[in-house]
């Protein structure tokens, strides 16, 4: 389409750091798709929120796709997105909305997890897998079906790989931690452990994990501690999106939204339950 604008949704960070990260991420994707018009907005923690920028790219008129660089579809993508979508077609009803999925568990997703472990574990001189546990560290949600998604990247990764013990932790939200899959992973004899993070970008939580394993290298000094990169600038991020707007663009009928058919929304709907971000579980921060 020709007058089409890409509107890029990142979470948010009240780590400065987290949101630049994002906007650089966004100045890449131009360099790779040069004849494409693409905005950023944010869900929280930045100064141009998803209400400014649906209204911003709308103002271009055309299409506006809506893309969610989102790991896993918990309240955000679920409803607090697709609510501000629907508002914003009432501003602008000469503008068409299209919301693309967000990214989720997939094969390229494991493709980048197992490349970091790969670096964390050269970095520990690349110990026996058998004797070497993971913990894949997810951001946590109300949600289960997010939580799901990581406790099924967790399995992949075991199945594919040789470690006998690849668990899952969050750092909010939800249960198990991190402290308490390292107590778990020591009991069993595990002589390293490595934390695989389960994040597109840095913030605060990163920041955070940081300095939990630093803390528990000390608590643990029996244990030698790897810590992978979260998942960042690589190439397969770029290309899911794009696939995301393809799937979403390319239908000959209209693209469902990411939870069109939701029964929880329908429930909400017919109550008059909007959704308001701080009337909900509490999110964890970035």
């Amino acid at each position: 389409m020709q007058n089409q604008t890409i509107l890029l949704i990142g979470h948010g960070s009240r780590e400065p750091s987290g949101n630049r990260e994002i906007v650089a991420f966004a100045e890449q994707w131009r360099a790779h798709q040069p004849q494409w018009r693409i905005e950023v907005c944010f869900i929280e923690f930045a100064e141009i929120l998803i209400e400014e920028g649906l209204d911003r790219a709308a103002a271009h008129g055309g299409q506006v796709v809506v893309v969610p660089l989102i790991l896993n579809a918990a309240g955000h993508v679920k409803m607090e997105i697709p609510e501000h979508i629907e508002h914003a077609r009432l501003r602008h009803p000469q503008v068409a909305f299209v919301y693309c999925r967000h990214l989720g568990a997939s094969q390229d997703i494991l493709a980048i997890l197992k490349r970091n472990l790969r670096k964390a574990l050269h970095t520990l001189d690349m110990p026996d897998p058998r004797n070497t546990g993971v913990i894949l560290l997810g951001r946590g949600a109300s949600d289960r079906v997010a939580n799901g998604e990581v406790a099924k990247m967790a399995r992949w990764l075991y199945e594919e790989g040789e470690h006998p013990m690849v668990d899952i932790a969050f750092t909010g939200i939800t249960h198990p931690r991190l402290e308490a899959i390292v107590q778990r992973q020591h009991t069993l004899d595990m002589r390293q452990i490595v934390v695989l993070p389960y994040y597109l970008f840095t913030g605060t939580l990163i920041e955070r994990i940081h300095r939990q394993v630093a803390r528990l290298q000390r608590q643990y000094p029996q244990i030698y501690f790897g810590l992978a990169d979260y998942l960042g600038f690589e190439a397969e991020i770029f290309a899911m999106l794009e696939n995301r707007i393809t799937e979403a663009t390319d239908r000959l009928a209209p693209a469902m939204m990411e939870c069109d058919g939701c029964k929880y929304r329908e429930f909400a709907a017919d109550h008059g339950d909007g959704h308001h971000h701080h009337a909900h579980a509490p999110q964890a921060s970035v």
